[in-house]
């Protein structure tokens, strides 16, 4: 059975004529109301063979099944997830794996802190901006989040030294969710990585701390143009 919705899913994808973002989240969404009645392991299945066909679209769908099923979300553990993260190669895979899926497996203990911090090391640029965006489910309250400063901020210190421009773009938006809740411990935090963090990410930081925008200068003009 799951075979069989997985290939009509993917089929779907393909008869598209045009892919564009907003036509995946209205396929999606009505893939998870045909799904909403299924259990979590066979949702977890059509999603693994859905994301095995290489049907144009099939990687985000899969994801966003998952993240939209909660007894699906419920069977991840570092494996599953490890598998379906495979072949990360852009920011929009990666931060929607990492907000709909590994961040809040994180949150609710289906992972551990210990494989954040290992994908936080690796050499591959998109699974280290995969653990700071991990921290965003923590933080964020529309996402589920209490906010979480020490499992945060353990991150962001094992990669306050990483240059690599995604990277610094996500540790950026961690810092900035968590200011939110706790400005204070960020403020400390920048302050006590000066050195190490990068320009860019103490002015989109301090910005958001003092203004509660990342750029407010651009949101200032965008203003005065409408």
């Amino acid at each position: 059975m799951a075979s069989a919705l997985a290939r009509s899913i993917a089929d779907r994808l393909r008869s598209q004529p045009y892919l564009d973002t907003a036509t995946l989240h209205r396929l999606r969404r009505a893939f998870s109301k045909e799904l909403a009645k299924e259990d979590g392991a066979a949702v977890l299945d059509v999603a693994r063979r859905l994301h095995a066909s290489g049907a144009p679209g099939s990687r985000m769908t899969a994801y966003g099944i998952l993240g939209n099923h909660r007894e699906a979300l419920q069977q991840l553990d570092a494996a599953e997830l490890e598998r379906f993260g495979a072949g990360l190669g852009n920011w929009g895979d990666v931060d929607m794996f990492g907000c709909l899926l590994a961040g809040r497996a994180w949150r609710d203990g289906a992972i551990q802190d210990e494989t954040i911090h290992r994908w936080a090391r690796s050499e591959d640029r998109w699974w280290r901006r995969l653990a700071l965006v991990c921290t965003v489910p923590l933080n964020v309250k529309s996402q589920g989040g209490q906010g979480d400063p020490e499992r945060t901020l353990a991150v962001c210190s094992l990669l306050v030294g990483d240059e690599d421009d995604m990277v610094v773009k996500a540790m950026s938006w961690a810092l900035r969710e968590l200011a939110t809740r706790e400005p204070k411990i960020v403020a400390r935090f920048v302050a006590a990585h000066a050195d190490e963090l990068t320009a860019r990410v103490k002015r989109e930081v301090r910005n958001k701390l003092e203004t509660g925008l990342k750029n407010p200068a651009a949101s200032k003009r965008k203003r005065s143009r409408t």
